[in-house]
């Protein structure tokens, strides 16, 4: 069934009114008329049923037919915070670590971070609707939010239950190991940040400085093998959301 994100400022009751592109797609590309089922997604973590009720140019009215939790949406909320990378990689990381289940990407100038200046308004809106075509398309019932360039410092670690920052130097604590044995320290819809490196890797200083940060900060190892850093963060995820939501 066709998925739609939509502001909760149209909904009314059981009632809904769409306008602007939506409306459009659904009128004059896809061509849906009154009867016409579809699944509304207002970021809340629910999906809506809805019937299509009339069609116009430039707007579609529905009603809601009923209400259900998504069960594509992870119990855990996973921050990727991701060194800047080189050339378009950041929109790959995004598009595929939506798929996974990520909850929020926040990329990071860090030390040995080549690119330069990803504050643009106009990266962050294109970053924003990669995440959410992502999200629709993965069938998630909320599109993860891409926050603005920020600085190891400016990221609020501090504020989560678990930090796990995939260093290629760690040789004690793998991914598994730490997870398994913090799993039942864990609340309920816990908020976790896992970090990630530029290609260059991280700076020594900027290990110590996520380290110091938490006291359930963790330096893990991803494996034998030194992985890209787009594919880094891919594999923490997936493994994480095995191990953690089962």
């Amino acid at each position: 069934m066709r998925r739609f994100f939509i502001d909760k400022t149209v909904i009314e009751g059981e009632s809904v009114i769409l306008c602007g592109d939506e409306a459009r797609h659904i009128a004059s590309v896809l061509r849906m008329s009154a009867g016409d089922e579809l699944i509304l997604i207002n970021g809340s973590g629910n999906e809506m049923n809805a019937r299509i009720q009339s069609v116009s140019k430039d707007e579609v009215a529905l009603t809601v037919t009923g209400v259900s939790v998504c069960a594509a949406e992870p119990r855990n909320r996973v921050t990727l915070i991701q060194g800047l990378p080189k050339s378009d990689k950041l929109e790959f990381i995004i598009q595929k670590c939506v798929e996974l289940g990520v909850f929020a990407v926040c990329p990071v100038q860090m030390k040995r971070s080549v690119v330069k200046g990803e504050r643009s308004s106009n990266k962050l809106e294109r970053y924003n609707r990669v995440s959410h075509e992502a999200a629709k398309q993965s069938g998630r019932a909320y599109a993860p939010e891409v926050f603005t360039a920020a600085s190891l410092k400016e990221c609020g670690l501090d504020g989560f239950d678990l930090v796990l920052l995939a260093y290629e130097d760690e040789n004690e604590n793998s991914l598994k190991s730490v997870l398994r044995s913090q799993k039942s320290a864990l609340p309920e819809n816990a908020d976790i940040a896992v970090i990630v490196g530029p290609e260059g890797g991280l700076e020594p200083s900027e290990v110590e400085l996520v380290l110091s940060s938490n006291k359930n900060a963790f330096s893990v190892s991803l494996g034998s093998r030194i992985l890209r850093t787009e594919t880094a963060g891919m594999a923490l995820l997936a493994m994480l959301m095995y191990e953690l939501e089962g």
